[in-house]
């Protein structure tokens, strides 16, 4: 079933788990991540990404969504989130559409400017009770940024990143701590973290961090970490299962097999992190 972010994200902050936040991008991906998290009693946040909106539709993959955790995962509680929004208007155009958070990613842009978007953002979803996400720091990679900022890192502040959640009243926070978009394992700063996690005391979300380590992810929970962002694995397992399929059945040509084999991979993926994050047999 469908429901606002903060009542799982209130529920993993009082029991100290975090919340694997899945993007998917067509129907088997989001039947993967929604029937893993049934298998494992667990709550997931279902996300969608501005790419995927504009590759499927934003009425399509909304509708995908909802349909898949209504019909098939009535008993668990299932978050839509938009993932890396860019502009004022595609996170209304969300909100409007049933999106349950809404993460507004300004963080290319300077502190005042970043902070007066996302106010704006807040001041709308708020009305809605629809939670916002921030964000303060960069994490390299490809969620479109230009090319000369795929390489390029900037650690969160912390005295930015309080000033930051102070003044534009966001309700989750993504820290750039070391992770990268991608299949290319940061090392987690933690140190940087519990300096921020000294002056910030709503959850905190981790972006990048396919790749990164069973022990680095537990770890970054004890610092207030509520949220883990996972997208390059899913895509990875998903194509690499097709292949295979491809390659061990040459002469088969059902694309339901083919995109099945696929689902089953993500699936499994997804129940690893689900278990990594300490959130399985918590519904």
């Amino acid at each position: 079933m469908l429901v606002k972010l903060a009542e799982i994200i209130k529920e993993a902050d009082k029991k100290k788990y975090a919340i694997g936040a899945f993007n998917i991008f067509n129907l088997e991906s989001a039947q993967a991540v929604v029937r893993a998290a049934k298998e494992m009693k667990s709550p997931a946040i279902v996300q969608v990404s501005e790419t995927t909106i504009n590759y499927a539709g934003l009425k399509t993959i909304t509708k995908i969504v909802k349909s898949v955790a209504e019909e098939e995962a009535r008993d668990i509680p299932i978050a839509l989130h938009l993932d890396h929004g860019r502009s004022f208007r595609s996170i209304v155009e969300c909100i409007q559409a049933g999106f349950s958070s809404v993460q507004i990613d300004a963080s290319d842009l300077p502190l005042e400017e970043n902070i007066s978007l996302t106010k704006s953002v807040v001041n709308f979803a708020h009305q809605k009770k629809v939670w916002v996400q921030g964000e303060i720091g960069r994490v390299p990679g490809t969620h479109g940024k230009s090319d000369n900022q795929i390489n390029s890192y900037k650690y969160t502040d912390p005295d930015e990143a309080g000033r930051f959640v102070k003044a534009a009243g966001v309700d989750t926070l993504a820290v750039a701590i070391g992770t990268t978009h991608g299949i290319m394992p940061g090392r987690i700063n933690f140190p940087l973290l519990k300096k921020i996690r000294r002056v910030i005391d709503i959850p905190l979300v981790l972006h990048g961090a396919s790749g990164e380590s069973a022990a680095s992810l537990k770890k970054s929970i004890k610092y207030g970490v509520r949220e883990v962002n996972i997208d390059t694995e899913l895509r990875l397992v998903f194509v690499r299962a097709m292949r295979k399929f491809l390659n061990d059945d040459f002469d088969k040509y059902d694309p339901r097999l083919v995109l099945a084999s696929g689902r089953e991979a993500i699936m499994a993926k997804v129940k690893e992190k689900i278990e990594q994050l300490g959130s399985a047999d918590t519904i």
